[in-house]
């Protein structure tokens, strides 16, 4: 398969888990089935909670955000990344996670705001750098292991402090760059675990782990461990990007950023034929604080496109 088409798989993808997921957040398990019980019946980009059917919420704003940032400036610039965020929390988006807001609006320059805020309330390992990553992943995937793991943590870490989720994000850059290289990302966990690092390594072993089951979680799957650990039981207990995505928003919770990071996975994996047009028809990403703009299929299309191809000719810090 073509890296594009696994670029392209993995950013629509990511956008279609989350626009699938968004109308679900905080449910029940198997909520989407009850709803949807058989593939292509019923209108499953329903919409819901204040999101209109196809629209995609923070979760893919803030990762075109990132994708934007890295075309335009040529390479990774966390200041100017961070002052995009800052733009869209100011607008009042429709969705943004309580933390993410703390660290945008209190007032810290870029490299401080989210240390500081884990200094004051030793909680930071959400999964919101999780939900932002799969652009940045494209971007960096012929970089190989070591850089797009060092890029993943860097952006994290913008709004992070707390160091479990940079290395969640580094963990999905490098399975993303593993389905590049037309590898299996599911056998090659040991391996990338391998250079996790070592104060969190035993932790993420075991939500990666083949025997690991959702239902094992110890916190909410909003945290960064179960969301990442549930992502990857989808992609393992399925044969498809369908029924992956469809595996991820069944857990509930917090299905759209499970569903998104699942999504980006399956997406990079099967490829972008494999996401269904009924998805992608009515997929569509505002980006509050941009002059209104909204993005479409063919837009992610044209960011995969040039996130995947300029990344040998742009500057890597």
């Amino acid at each position: 398969m073509k890296r594009i088409q696994r670029a392209a798989g993995a950013i629509v993808g990511s956008a279609v888990g989350d626009a699938l997921g968004g109308p679900f957040e905080f449910g029940p398990q198997g909520a989407f089935s009850a709803r949807f019980p058989a593939p292509g019946v019923g209108n499953e980009m329903c919409g819901g909670g204040g999101s209109n059917p196809g629209e995609a919420t923070d979760d893919t704003q803030m990762a075109i955000l990132v994708a934007e940032s890295l075309l335009e400036r040529g390479g990774l610039d966390l200041p100017d990344i961070f002052a995009r965020f800052q733009r869209w929390a100011a607008s009042e988006p429709k969705d943004i996670g309580l933390q993410t807001e703390d660290v945008l609006t209190n007032g810290m320059p870029w490299d401080l705001a989210a240390a500081i805020h884990f200094q004051v309330n030793q909680r930071a390992a959400g999964n919101v750098s999780l939900m932002r990553a799969s652009t940045s992943a494209v971007h960096f995937a012929a970089t190989g292991r070591k850089s797009t793991m060092d890029a993943a943590r860097r952006i994290a870490a913008l709004t992070h402090g707390d160091r479990a989720a940079w290395e969640g994000t580094a963990i999905v850059h490098e399975l993303i760059r593993v389905a590049f290289e037309d590898a299996d990302p599911l056998a090659a966990l040991p391996d990338i675990l391998a250079h996790v690092h070592p104060d969190h390594r035993d932790r993420y072993a075991t939500v990666l782990a083949p025997d690991w089951h959702p239902d094992l979680a110890t916190e909410f799957n909003g945290a960064v461990w179960p969301c990442l650990g549930s992502a990857v039981w989808a992609l393992r207990i399925t044969t498809g990007f369908e029924a992956a995505t469809r595996a991820a928003i069944d857990l509930g919770g917090d299905t759209d950023t499970v569903a998104t990071v699942a999504g980006g996975l399956a997406g990079a994996f099967y490829g972008r034929d494999a996401i269904p047009a009924r998805w992608t028809q009515p997929l569509h990403v505002p980006l509050p604080g941009f002059d209104g703009r909204v993005l479409h299929l063919a837009d992610l299309l044209h960011l995969a496109h040039h996130l995947e191809g300029r990344t040998r000719c742009c500057r890597i810090p």
